[in-house]
């Protein structure tokens, strides 16, 4: 029997592919599957953006590049920081990475070791419990109501923090939830940072371009007094439509970054040439692209909130950023997990249960409106009547 290192059985998985490979395998025995599990746009990548890399292909961009990323890339992205959020970052600081995950496995690896607490949003994206936990450092949720309209709370979260506590994961717009933390709470948050210098903060805004309601998005990097401390996470996969590409990047401060680019050298040495000249393409070009898409989520957005409030034991709470809805099913009888393997197998409708997400996802599952409106409305009618002629199981 081979010996390996325990910690690799403390690592989790992303049940959004698990969900996504059973609903293509029924697919392919012929089941009629309207897909609300995975998150990504059902948008085309624009055709500019696809033409530039295939320009760059055919000039010649082939080979390996700088394990940072090629330095225009890092130009333009911190062009279009300053663009949108007033905010001056160097582009010795950002690192392109293969998609958001790298960023991730980074800095929890960075200050994850037995001993230190890692706080992090629950629910909220699996990865970052799963490699809080292969780190062997003790992972600490912090609870996202739906009282709260999913935002964080500062207060709560500032109470979660002990001397042992080295990271906070922050995520708005939020994954599940659609929650949006608005710029108050997170001024509170900030103040209170101010207290605990040797916390560090990974921000997770890989949404941020989609919101809604006349929301703003908050960006992290607009606060000096967390900047020696703070990592971006962010990336073209949701903005651009552009989830295959595996195209993300990270700012990182001081030192880190340099670990970082160690990493980056073992694991994948660089982030290939084409899809980096895609990204330049993507933040220089036109950017009707991303604006139409952002409105067609939006009327699809009211469409799935207003689909689920009619349906029996549903409750949903309007989400203001994202592309998901994260509907309360307690009334229906159903546990989460349950109820979200019967829709698939039995209406043909893949929704994620919201245990998935975390502990306090129970009561909650997640649907994807990154799909048409008629789909939706057909996924919509197939709950309810799923509803109204199934007991819970």
């Amino acid at each position: 029997m081979l010996r390996t290192i325990a910690a690799f059985d403390r690592i989790g998985e992303e049940n959004a592919f698990a969900v996504l490979a059973r609903a293509t395998a029924l697919a392919a025995q012929g089941r009629d599957i309207i897909n609300l599990g995975i998150g990504q746009p059902d948008f085309r990548t624009p055709d500019h953006i696809v033409e530039a890399a295939v320009k760059a292909l055919r000039d010649g961009h082939h080979g390996y590049t700088p394990a940072i990323g090629i330095l225009a890339v890092r130009e333009a992205v911190a062009a279009d920081l300053h663009k949108r959020f007033g905010v001056s970052v160097s582009p010795d600081s950002i690192m392109i990475m293969p998609g958001g995950k790298p960023t991730m496995f980074m800095s929890i690896l960075m200050f994850g070791e037995p001993g230190a607490d890692i706080l992090y949003p629950d629910p909220g994206f699996p990865i970052y419990r799963s490699m809080i936990e292969y780190t062997g450092a003790r992972p600490v949720p912090v609870p996202i109501r739906e009282k709260n309209g999913f935002a964080f709370s500062a207060e709560e979260t500032l109470a979660l923090i002990t001397p042992q506590t080295r990271l906070l994961i922050l995520n708005s717009p939020a994954n599940p939830t659609g929650g949006v933390t608005p710029k108050a709470e997170v001024d509170k948050l900030v103040a209170g940072l101010e207290g605990h210098p040797d916390v560090a903060v990974l921000s997770d805004e890989i949404y941020d371009q989609m919101v809604y309601d006349g929301e703003t998005h908050v960006c992290l990097l607009a606060y000096p007094s967390i900047r020696d401390r703070l990592i971006l996470l962010n990336g073209w996969s949701k903005t651009y439509a552009m989830t295959g590409w595996r195209l993300g990047y990270a700012v990182w401060p001081g030192k880190l970054y340099d670990y970082a680019r160690k990493l980056a050298v073992n694991l994948y040495s660089c982030v290939n040439a084409s899809a980096q000249y895609a990204g330049l393409a993507a933040l220089t070009g036109p950017q009707d692209e991303v604006r139409r898409m952002v409105a067609e989520f939006d009327r699809r957005r009211k469409v799935v909130v207003e689909g689920l409030n009619r349906l029996p034991g549903i409750s949903c709470t309007t989400p203001k950023g994202a592309f998901y809805a994260f509907p309360n099913v307690k009334r229906t009888g159903w546990k989460a997990k349950p109820l979200a393997s019967s829709l698939l197998e039995e209406a043909g409708v893949a929704v994620i249960g919201g245990p998935d997400f975390g502990i306090l996802g129970e009561g909650y599952v997640r649907l994807s409106y990154a799909n048409s409106t008629e789909n939706i409305l057909k996924a919509l009618d197939r709950m309810g009547e799923f509803l109204t002629s199934r007991k819970a199981a």
